[in-house]
C-alpha cells in the first residue's frame, strides 16, 4: 500500500496515464450504465496562460499549482455525444484544434473471457452478437478508458464492474486497441 496515495488511487507516472486515471475515477464517480463520454486533453500549462477563465471554472487557476506536476493533462469533457449514432461514426466525424494535445473516451461494453471464445456461434450480425454476449453466464461488464496524444502516444484503463475499486483497475498503452486507433484517427488530416 506504500505506492498508492491517500486516496487509494494507483500511482502514475506519465501525465497521460494520470490523465486517465483521473477520468476513470470521474467516470466511477457516476455509478454504471452510462454514456459514452469524450474528453478533450489539454496541456495544464498552456490552458492556465491561454484561457485563464476556462482554467479558473475547472479550479486551475493557479491555486495548488506546486501540487500539479509537470506537463500535467488536463481533461476537458466535451458535449454529450448524439443518440442513435454508432461511435464509429461519431468519431470519423471529429477534428481537434491544435490546441488540444489528445483525446479520451470512456465506454462501457460486455467482454468475454478468453475461454469463451471458442463458443461464440459463427455467421452472427453484430446486432445478434451483442444479444448472445449479453446472455452469456461468463459476461463481464467493463468500463473502458482509452486516451491518445497527438504524437501517438496511448494510454487505456480498464475496470471490471464485479471489481469496481480504483485499486483493481488496470492500465496499459494496448489494452483496447480498436478504440485507441479510431481515437487517433481524429487528428489524422
Amino acid at each position: 500500500m506504500d505506492n498508492l496515495p491517500f486516496d487509494g488511487t494507483p500511482l502514475a507516472s506519465s501525465p497521460l496515464t494520470r490523465a486517465v486515471l483521473e477520468i476513470d475515477e470521474y467516470a466511477s464517480s457516476l455509478g454504471w450504465d452510462q454514456p459514452a463520454r469524450l474528453f478533450a486533453l489539454v496541456d495544464t500549462a498552456r490552458l492556465r496562460a491561454q484561457e485563464p477563465g476556462l482554467a479558473g471554472q475547472l479550479g486551475l487557476d493557479g491555486e495548488g499549482e506546486a501540487g500539479t506536476p509537470q506537463g500535467s493533462l488536463t481533461p476537458v469533457e466535451q458535449d454529450e455525444l448524439p443518440s442513435g449514432t454508432e461511435l464509429d461514426e461519431f468519431l470519423a466525424t471529429i477534428g481537434w484544434p491544435d490546441a488540444v494535445a489528445g483525446c479520451a473516451m470512456t465506454v462501457e461494453r460486455l467482454m468475454l473471457p478468453p475461454s469463451a471464445e471458442s463458443t461464440v456461434p459463427e455467421h452472427l450480425d453484430e446486432k445478434r452478437l451483442a444479444e448472445w454476449v449479453a446472455q452469456h453466464p461468463e459476461r463481464q461488464e467493463v468500463r473502458m478508458t482509452v486516451a491518445v496524444l497527438r504524437d501517438g502516444a496511448r494510454e487505456s484503463a480498464v475496470r471490471l464492474r464485479e471489481k469496481d475499486a480504483p485499486t483493481e483497475v488496470l492500465t496499459g498503452a494496448d489494452l483496447v486497441p480498436g478504440l485507441s486507433e479510431a481515437l487517433a484517427a481524429t487528428f489524422e488530416e
